[in-house]
């Protein structure tokens, strides 16, 4: 009985503790990066696009996935009342992180020699952390 309440505390209530925050959302961005990374393999390899340009296509297409599910059961609250106004910040957010993905997707692929596939790996776990703390904090964080 005890391990269903705290499943449905952890999956299914609302929740502003920062580590259930985090497991959830570990799962979007789990489907975020899915998106982006079959988006990125299939313009690089299937359309031919370089694959920065892909790249890049591909993590804006994540960030919409993210943003969805994120605003439904990550962070049930904003410091933005008007969504239109709540995804602009979270969309700013997403760009630096975009940004933050094309100098490591390069850095790790031109300057350390990763495959491309691998790179944006070791990039999407490092912007992944940025995009959570710069969220939460930032944009879903409200005081106590």
């Amino acid at each position: 009985m005890k391990t269903k309440n705290v499943l449905k505390k952890s999956l299914l209530e609302r929740t502003d503790n920062v580590f259930i925050q985090l497991f959830r959302y570990t799962f979007v961005g789990g489907a975020a990066f899915i998106v982006d990374f079959l988006l990125l393999v299939g313009l690089t390899e299937l359309a031919g696009l370089h694959y920065l340009l892909s790249a890049s296509i591909s993590f804006l297409a994540g960030l919409l996935v993210n943003y969805f599910i994120s605003t439904v059961w990550v962070f049930t609250r904003s410091r933005v009342k008007q969504k239109s106004v709540e995804f602009l910040f979270f969309a700013l957010i997403g760009v630096v992180g975009l940004g933050l993905n094309a100098l490591l997707l390069k850095f790790f692929t031109e300057w350390v020699g990763l495959h491309y596939a691998v790179s944006k790996v070791v990039t999407a776990v490092l912007v992944y952390l940025y995009n959570f703390l710069a969220r939460k904090y930032l944009l879903f964080h409200t005081a106590p």
